[in-house]
């Protein structure tokens, strides 16, 4: 369910400035959006997870937080990371 220090750096990488650039909102983004994806795939198997089904929970709505951030400071970069991520249907 966790990702890979590897897959995490990848990540770091592709929406950072650099390799160690962490703490920039899209790159949060992008992690918490891995970590939703690999849940999600998690719960096909296992229906009655509700503990991990909150985290999950919890982690939707930090992204959704983050996601207004940016749509509050630039509304493009905002496009930029939805298009990106594929968030939106």
């Amino acid at each position: 369910m966790n990702l890979t220090k590897e897959e995490k750096q990848e990540i770091i990488e592709k929406f950072g400035e650099n390799g160690k650039d962490s703490g920039k909102a899209e790159v949060q983004i992008a992690l918490l959006t891995a970590r939703i994806n690999k849940l999600t795939t998690h719960f096909n198997e296992h229906k009655k997870d509700h503990a991990s089904r909150r985290g999950l929970m919890m982690m939707v709505g930090k992204r959704r937080r983050l996601l207004d951030y940016i749509s509050g400071k630039d509304i493009e970069r905002y496009r930029s990371i939805i298009k990106e991520l594929k968030i939106r249907k």
